[in-house]
């Protein structure tokens, strides 16, 4: 009888989460089974230097910059995660590039942990 009271007692807590969404959204995008957001948008979201190099065209150094993915509404960041595509206009063309890992594998639920989390370092 008692190890019935004591499942009982512990499923009625079952629902309850051990973390809450924003330590949930923290974690995620630390490391979000691989490469982290941290990495590149830095511990704020709002980017960094990746990596500097010679631009071949002018020979002058220059910076790959992460962009700040902070202060961007819902909808682009979900795009942004889940398509990894930047579509770039060029005079002649259309070019489609990305240097973001993609993240197609993160849940919904888990994505908005992550903006959630963004969304509250101040």
């Amino acid at each position: 009888m008692k190890y019935i009271f004591l499942f009982l007692s512990l499923s009625l807590f079952a629902d309850e989460s051990f973390i809450s969404n924003l330590e949930y959204g923290a974690m995620l995008y630390k490391n979000p089974r691989g490469i982290g957001c941290v990495k590149c948008h830095g511990d704020d979201g709002r980017g960094k230097i990746i990596a500097t190099y010679i631009n071949d065209k002018t020979n002058q150094k220059e910076n790959l910059i992460a962009p700040n993915i902070k202060d961007i509404n819902y909808t682009i960041f979900y795009k942004r995660v889940k398509e990894s595509k930047i579509l770039k206009h060029n005079k002649f063309r259309k070019i489609y590039y990305s240097i973001m890992p993609k993240y197609d594998y993160l849940t919904d639920k888990e994505i908005k942990a992550i903006y959630n989390y963004l969304r509250s370092i101040k």
